[in-house]
């Protein structure tokens, strides 16, 4: 069971002059869960090496489980550190990919030409897709084998709009997943804000925020 997890290379938060980066918890709860599992994981980024962690997620009232056990886990920091360059990934390698989320994902992820054409690869073959909060930006510019959206008409989820606006960023994102995941013909659900909420449709895993995480992992887990 070999799983391809892909974080954001982007630090920077829009004009902010602030930092951003991928969400320590998004990564820690799905890595736990595929590693316990027995899974062979691969890391892998558009730069590749050392993703940006974005600051809030490092935070004390952030930290879980998780974040706390990869904080005392030397090899998960070296596989973490020493991530694959994207572009030298190959589908065909894995049996599932899974996408943490932070808001880098918005600004490079969405855009990458070879994260889509992965993503798209994996649709084609029926193989098992997830991504958690903000990382649904990767469904932007995916397409099915139809030509449409990747998303239209699935049922899906993603960071809310009301979620954005309370961390104060709405105004700042390059687009709100919430509004582009309908836009693409996205059946978007939605549970209560900050709780875990996640939904399946076919091979393909969404989770709505970083308390999301584990369980859009567990459920990736149950496609393999």
């Amino acid at each position: 069971m070999k799983i391809l997890m892909i974080l954001t290379s982007h630090d920077q938060l829009g004009d902010t002059g602030n930092k951003t980066g991928f969400w320590l918890e998004e990564f820690a709860a799905p890595y736990y869960v595929f590693k316990d599992a027995g899974a062979a994981i691969t890391l892998a980024s558009p730069k590749g090496g050392q993703p940006p962690l974005d600051p809030s997620s490092d935070a004390e009232d952030a930290q879980t489980e998780a974040t706390k056990r990869f904080k005392a886990d030397k090899g998960a920091q070296t596989a973490l550190a020493n991530t694959q360059v994207l572009t030298n990934v190959t589908a065909t390698d894995y049996d599932a990919i899974f996408y943490p989320g932070g808001h880098g994902p918005l600004w490079d992820l969405a855009e990458d030409s070879d994260s889509i054409a992965l993503i798209e690869t994996f649709a084609a073959q029926d193989m098992p897709i997830g991504a958690v909060c903000h990382a649904p930006a990767i469904f932007r510019h995916t397409k099915g084998a139809d030509g449409k959206p990747l998303v239209s008409g699935k049922t899906v989820t993603g960071f809310t709009n009301t979620e954005e606006e309370g961390v104060g960023l709405t105004k700042v994102v390059p687009f709100l997943v919430e509004d582009m995941l309908k836009e693409n013909g996205g059946d978007y659900q939605k549970g209560p804000d900050w709780a875990s909420f996640v939904v399946m449709d076919g091979k393909l895993v969404t989770g709505q925020n970083p308390a999301s995480s584990e369980e859009a992992a567990r459920k990736l887990l149950t496609l393999l």
